[in-house]
């Protein structure tokens, strides 16, 4: 005991690390002050908040939060502007690349500083801002002139400007990739949307590839994915909500719904979720997904993430909310049951009898992906009776050269497969086809040569592999990789009791979980969207009369009882 003390003691002089309750910090230039450890005091901040009316210190105070002497994209343009031949002090202020500088000189620059009859046009009159007969009375509205209203109304050809008077919407403004005109002895700044940086063209979807559909997918620009919606949804009831999400970053976020079909309460909850997060940053949809669905725990996928318009404008169509972020080429949309993500974007375009064939065999693809190498880890290990007597002579003799348990040969098979597949997402395109080729044949018949595995296992892999991909969602297809690891250890463990066991709690947790209020296992526990695009096997498309139910939209019905009027020109729709 007293060896053990003696070396405690030594231990925690000369081993163990303590840190410092205090720290005291120098400058590294003599002429400097020790700088003297001073709490922080939560007073508030002393910068303005609103535009001051003079120019020099709202130009002092953009140049500071700028930056300006030290970076090189902010451009700020200082000029005098005419109006009714006077002139004024103005400036105006953009981040270089982000704008289009020819409607910069063309429509800003030129028309305010150039002479011309616009604003060297002196009036003795004053304004008339109407005029109207009374009684065979003329009565005129007349006010004074006014340099904010003059430069608003008649000496900036743009067609988006807003007047605007706080700090905050100036940087905001700017950083987005307007111009700020500011105007000596006015109280506002006038906003200009000038944006003209690079950006991707529309172009074909590259993870939701169909055979029969639209060709068009998402892009990076906000106001472009809202305008495909419109093109396709062609509705003055869709309802497209802007928003700001970050405190650093300010996200443009946009909230789409159609407002006859949605329901309130909805469309409430995903406002309220989206305008209560507290962060400085959010740079994509996939970050977005995580703050706001039910469950963070759960694997699971709560919102459908889709890169095609037509998909979302059909979610749009039943009563759902889409929800947009800039700069990202992935919508969601909530909320998502599991029927969602195990259904192709396509299906509404072929005819039931094929698009429930599909169905049919993505429900068996899924069972295999989930549950194939956990059972045949559980029959070779624990049930041996229930496979015929050949095939066990087969698989014994496969495996009689195999020195390893069957556990590690298929979590060595698995680990592989999931390599090779980040390979060939990662390397470049031209490689990406090699990647595979090599990690599936080369190296599959190099690990049965060496008996490092047995020829049954590389096809019970080669079945998992191909049932994965033929999962619609990517999302979902993360879970069940994720999920099949548990399943294999579950079959090693107990056999087919761990099985049945997971499966129990699996179920337990997904008939528990739910997206946005909305039962996550609808149609195949909670049959209430008979009839629908929701339920997992579609009826004909003249039988879909009926809006899902989950979402309680306003309008139950999406068609007519009769929809083909001109087969049954007799009876009443």
């Amino acid at each position: 005991m007293r060896r053990y003390n003696l070396f405690k003691q030594f231990y925690t002089r000369f081993i163990k690390y303590t840190p410092n309750s205090e720290y005291n910090f120098y400058l590294t230039t003599e002429n400097y002050k020790k700088i003297e450890k001073s709490p922080i005091s939560p007073t508030k901040s002393l910068e303005p908040t609103h535009i001051s009316q003079n120019l020099q210190e709202n130009m002092n105070f953009l140049k500071v939060k700028y930056n300006s002497l030290i970076n090189s994209d902010i451009v700020i343009r200082e000029f005098s502007l005419t109006a009714q031949n006077k002139e004024y002090s103005s400036a105006i202020i953009y981040i270089d690349g982000m704008v289009d500088t020819k409607i910069v000189n063309d429509s800003i620059l030129r028309p305010l500083m150039l002479k011309n009859k616009a604003n060297t046009y002196q009036s003795k009159e004053k304004e008339v801002i109407s005029e109207f007969n009374n009684n065979d009375v003329i009565i005129r509205k007349i006010k004074k002139f006014n340099v904010e209203n003059y430069i608003y109304s008649h000496l900036i050809p743009q067609n988006d400007i807003k007047k605007v008077k706080q700090y905050d919407e100036i940087l905001t403004s700017i950083n987005m990739g307007n111009c700020i005109l500011l105007v000596d002895t006015l109280p506002v700044c006038f906003n200009l949307d000038v944006k003209g940086f690079k950006q991707r063209s529309v172009s074909s979807p590259k993870n939701e590839i169909v055979v029969r559909g639209s060709q068009e997918a998402f892009v990076e620009n906000i106001r472009t994915n809202t305008s495909m919606l419109r093109r396709i949804i062609n509705s003055e009831n869709l309802v497209i909500e802007n928003c700001s999400i970050g405190k650093i970053s300010k996200t443009k976020i946009a909230v789409c719904y159609l407002k006859d079909i949605a329901n309130n309460d909805l469309v409430a909850e995903v406002k309220y979720r989206l305008n209560n997060l507290d962060i400085d940053y959010l740079t994509s949809s996939g970050q977005l997904e995580q703050y706001i669905q039910d469950s963070s725990l759960s694997v699971f996928p709560q919102l459908i993430a889709t890169e095609r318009p037509d998909k979302v404008s059909i979610h749009l169509f039943e009563g759902r909310v889409a929800i947009i972020v800039n700069d990202t080429p992935y919508v969601l949309v909530a909320p998502g049951v599991l029927s969602d993500f195990m259904s192709s974007p396509e299906d509404t375009n072929y005819k039931y009898q094929f698009s429930n064939l599909l169905k049919i065999i993505r429900l068996i693809a899924v069972f295999f992906a989930l549950f194939l190498p956990g059972i045949y880890v559980a029959v070779t290990s624990y049930h041996h009776e229930l496979l015929p007597t050949e095939l066990l002579f087969t698989i014994e003799a496969a495996r009689e050269t195999v020195p390893f348990p069957v556990i590690f040969e298929i979590l060595l098979m698995e680990i592989s497969f999931e390599l090779i597949r980040e390979a060939g997402v990662r390397v470049p395109s031209p490689i990406g086809p090699t990647i595979g080729i090599v990690g599936g044949l080369i190296l599959g018949e190099s690990a049965v040569s060496a008996n490092l595995v047995s020829p049954i296992l590389i096809i019970i892999v080669a079945i998992t592999a191909i049932c994965s991909f033929s999962i619609p969602d990517f999302s979902l297809n993360f879970t069940i990789r994720i999920l099949r690891f548990v399943y294999i250890l579950l079959g090693y463990m107990a056999g087919f009791l761990g099985i049945a066991v997971g499966m129990f709690i699996q179920t337990i947790l997904l008939c528990n979980l739910k997206s946005f209020g909305c039962p996550y296992l609808t149609p195949f526990v909670v049959n209430n969207a008979k009839r629908s695009l929701t339920s997992y096997f579609l009826p004909p498309i003249w039988k879909r009369e009926n809006r899902s139910n989950i979402v309680s939209p306003k309008k139950k019905y999406s068609q007519g009882k009769i929809s083909m009027v001109w087969k049954n020109k007799g009876m009443r729709k």
